[in-house]
């Protein structure tokens, strides 16, 4: 079905039940499909064709709560104060007043001794404002519900208020507890005496307080654990240096369009995705990828907006913009996981939504059963009214979604991109972890790695014409010999004239010598030039090893060897140990041939290798370790390993990878680093097992804490301040996820004097 998908910001809703009234409303329009999420404050709506957007609106509108599509960034007002600063603002109000009038009369009506000669005048004094304009939000919420038929916490808050204050009224204007010398004293259990002498100020404003509390605190942590998103998608620079015909122009970045060349000095920020077209420098992503390593960028080098240039002045030309950035796009899909809901949040909100009409209905039943055995009004009114407050539902709305807040936001901030809630429980589940090896496992570029000179040639001699040799040609083996030359040997000879053969080598002559670089059985087949028993055995040695060997002649002779090999990353051996230590088992997947893949395989730890994989059949090998019954994960970072992505359990994405690479992924990593995937599955899970425990806590509360209030054994007073903790407890264990820390490594120099990446130690 053709239609839009658009986000639209709900405002009034004050628990998980309203958000479910919403998206219960929603989805009865035809062919609308909606999720709406408490925490977030959103709505994804996906509207057919022949339904507009604003009947959308109208249709939230009239369930009685407000909703307006998102306004464009250059709509907002810089450092104005957003709905949700004047939301914590005006509860932070309300609770400072409420908490300097409530003190007074909590004191007075639960210490004797200080109860003077008409002190119940003077706590309803205080207490009524409390109880009315107070809890002003609850009563206004719960007349808007009961104005469209639905109930939902504030229905009960309110409820719980206003019967106890009702009571108050009744008992000191028609009862005995206006006489002058009435004492009352504090129980936490419900104890019989004559009702009308009973009075419940105290419940009425201190219920008020907590529940205010409860609600402030929770603002302000939704707010915090948003904070993670908000800071990723400021980091883009505000203003930039336009050049355009030799000039220099300050201009706001949103002004730019593609094909403009942009000035970044050392120091400044990169104002958008482009290209290097002068200058050199080192880029800082750290902020963005949460990779450390600076990275050195020259002309035709891709830089990416909101990273920093450390070292000298680049001139840029820019090639996306606006919502086509890398930041925006990955802002893009932060804000899509964390609208999204898992399983077990549907299962919270399913329960949500009738839990209030079955609480208020077991408060009646309490009333009535305590009435029924005699046990008087006192008791009665006392077991009901604490049944209303102990039970609100607003720890279990508040459960998945501030979980996976949080644990998204830091993982944007750690350049790690959960796609959705689904994606936490595949993590879970994922017993088998494949990975490609180009690119993913392997730099994915040739490097000079080993030399076999013959008796009486040095390296350096040997580099030197080999690389001068390599210098015309733009094969990533030659490029690979020539950046290792100037490495070793220097500044390298000119050569005088240049030809190849294409797919075997190159004939140069340099300094008067024709030198002979290429493949060794072109030397010895095309060009008679045997290879010595010493490079014979060299030869072998390195082609078991699973490098490419290039050799290299001249004067008529073989003068030696030199080895090439797509070099492994050297944090992917901690990766693979991380993997197991996770109770993952790896599988390296190359289409490269036994031996090259055996060679890897050795040297990062994996045992199970599927090697001389077609790209079309990496597909077939997920689904046959599926039919094992295993649950599989997939790395890659290739158009050729879309497919897998798509088909394993869980694709996991790199950076460095293809856009159809990501597309299909569940999980993308902004580093190139397969340190990071194993840092990914670890945030997931730890953010999966914190929404268990949250959901866990949430129902533990109301299963053990009802049938106790029910049972008369716990004041109104306690009851609401429990729930108001539950709540803070709930967010509270969600904000912990900022604490989340990668796995930290060391470099330090394995006994063959390659770099290797040693865990130090996770969060």
């Amino acid at each position: 079905m053709s239609g839009q998908q658009v986000d639209l910001l709900v405002g009034g809703m004050t628990c998980a039940s309203c958000a479910a009234r919403i998206e219960k409303k929603l989805n009865r329009m035809p062919g609308v499909e909606a999720s709406v999420n408490y925490a977030t404050e959103k709505a994804s709506v996906f509207v057919p064709d022949g339904t507009t957007i604003e009947q959308a609106i109208a249709v939230i509108v009239e369930t009685g709560y407000t909703a307006e599509r998102p306004r464009p960034p250059e709509a907002e007002v810089p450092d104005a104060p957003t709905e949700q600063d004047r939301e914590v603002a005006g509860l932070r109000q309300r609770l400072i007043v409420s908490g300097v009038l409530a003190a007074p009369v909590l004191l007075l009506s639960m210490i004797p001794p200080l109860q003077f000669t008409n002190w119940q005048w003077l706590a309803l004094t205080l207490a009524a404002p409390v109880a009315v304009w107070g809890a002003w939000p609850f009563h206004r919420a719960a007349w808007t519900n009961l104005r469209h038929g639905a109930a939902t916490m504030d229905t009960l808050i309110s409820i719980g208020v206003l019967a106890a204050l009702g009571w108050s009224l009744f008992a000191l204007f028609f009862g005995t507890a206006g006489m002058p010398g009435m004492t009352m004293s504090f129980s936490l259990t419900a104890s019989p005496k004559g009702g009308a002498a009973e009075i419940y100020l105290e419940v009425a404003s201190a219920v008020t307080v907590f529940i205010l509390a409860g609600r402030y605190f929770e603002a302000r942590a939704k707010k915090q654990s948003g904070a993670a998103l908000k800071a990723l998608l400021e980091l883009g620079a505000k203003e930039t240096t336009l050049l355009r015909d030799g000039v220099e122009t300050n201009v706001p970045t949103a002004s730019l369009v593609v094909g403009d060349h942009f000035v970044v000095r050392p120091g400044e920020k990169i104002a958008t995705d482009g290209t290097v077209t002068e200058g050199n420098s080192a880029i800082d992503a750290s902020m963005l990828t949460g990779e450390s390593v600076p990275v050195e960028v020259g002309p035709g080098a891709a830089v990416v907006g909101a990273t920093l240039n450390s070292g000298g002045r680049l001139v840029v030309r820019a090639t996306r913009i606006g919502a086509d950035t890398q930041l925006a796009q990955l802002g893009h899909l932060v804000e899509q996981a964390q609208t999204g809901k898992a399983e077990v949040q549907r299962l919270a909100d399913r329960v949500s939504a009738v839990f209030v009409p079955i609480v208020i209905a077991l408060s009646l039943a309490t009333l009535a059963v305590w009435l029924l055995i005699g046990a008087g009004p006192v008791v009665a009114f006392t077991a009901a009214v604490a049944t209303l407050i102990i039970a609100c539902p607003c720890a279990l709305g508040l459960a998945t979604p501030t979980a996976l807040l949080v644990g998204t936001g830091r993982g944007a901030q750690l350049g790690i991109l959960i796609k959705g809630p689904q994606v936490l429980e595949s993590t879970r589940r994922v017993d088998t972890i494949v990975l490609d090896k180009t690119g993913t496992v392997t730099t994915g570029r040739m490097t000079l790695v080993a030399t076999a000179p013959v008796s009486g040639v040095t390296e350096e001699e040997l580099l030197g014409l080999a690389g001068a040799a390599e210098t015309g040609s733009e094969h990533p083996i030659a490029q690979a010999i020539v950046s290792g030359a100037r490495e070793r040997s220097g500044e390298l000879p000119a050569p005088e004239s240049f030809a190849s053969t294409d797919g075997l080598g190159v004939q140069v002559l340099i300094d008067g010598r024709v030198v002979l670089v290429g493949r060794p059985r072109w030397l010895t087949e095309q060009w008679a030039i045997p290879l010595t028993s010493e490079l014979q055995a060299a030869l072998s040695s390195f082609e078991d090893q699973g490098r490419t060997v290039v050799a290299v002649a001249w004067d008529g002779h073989a003068k030696g060897l030199i080895a090439v090999s797509d070099t492994v990353k050297d944090t992917s051996a901690a990766a693979i140990a991380e993997f197991r230590r996770l109770g993952l088992r790896p599988v390296l997947l190359t289409g490269d041939n036994a031996t090259v893949a055996a060679s890897v395989a050795a040297e990062v730890g994996i045992t199970e290798v599927r090697a001389g994989v077609l790209p079309a059949e990496k597909a077939a090998i997920i689904r046959q370790l599926q039919g094992e019954g295993r649950v599989v994960a997939m790395v890659g970072d290739g158009v050729n390993d879309a497919v897998a992505l798509a088909t394993a359990d869980l694709g996991i994405a790199m950076g460095s990878g293809t856009d159809v690479a990501i597309e299909a992924s569940d999980l993308t990593l902004v580093r190139s680093n397969l340190v990071a995937a194993a840092d990914a599955i670890r945030l997931s899970r730890r953010t999966l097992a914190t929404i268990k425990a949250n959901l866990f806590w949430a129902f533990a509360y109301n299963v053990a804490a009802i049938p106790l209030a029910m049972l008369g054994l716990l004041n109104p007073l306690i009851a609401g301040g429990a729930m108001a903790l539950s709540s803070v407890f709930v967010v509270s264990n969600s904000l912990r996820l900022r604490s989340f820390r990668g796995l930290n490594l060391t470099i330090t120099a394995s006994p063959t004097g390659v770099p290797v990446a040693v865990p130090i130690g996770v969060d």
